[in-house]
């Protein structure tokens, strides 16, 4: 499984209205070969960034697929007017979110750790 993270610098004053154009052009992401799922997240501390978290069957699926196609055309030109300056793209591999329990014992915790 590959995530892509795009970090999306959006105007201060344009948030809103990004959030709607994202919400116009999100059926175009959502219908491309290997698209698993996909998070938007308004930054806390900087409102004015959003990051865009995708899940990919494979790096080929978003590069150069994805990226290739008509519709990643479309969807960045729905959103480009928004940018305060060019998004930061970057991939990870990994496996889903963790629910909290560790894959290793307490006796390994222990020995690791001084309380």
């Amino acid at each position: 499984m590959i995530y892509e993270i795009a970090v999306l610098p959006v105007h201060k004053e344009q948030i809103e209205q990004f959030q709607s154009a994202f919400a116009n052009v999100e059926p175009l992401l959502r219908r491309a070969e290997g698209y698993g799922g996909h998070m938007l997240a308004q930054g806390i501390e900087t409102p004015e960034q959003f990051n865009l978290i995708v899940r990919w069957r494979s790096l080929e699926d978003h590069t150069p697929g994805f990226e290739a196609s008509e519709d990643h055309r479309i969807f960045m030109l729905g959103l480009e007017e928004y940018f305060s300056e060019e998004p930061t793209v970057y991939h990870i591999e990994g496996a889903a979110f963790t629910t909290g329990e560790h894959d290793f014992s307490a006796s390994t915790l222990n020995s690791n750790i001084d309380f």
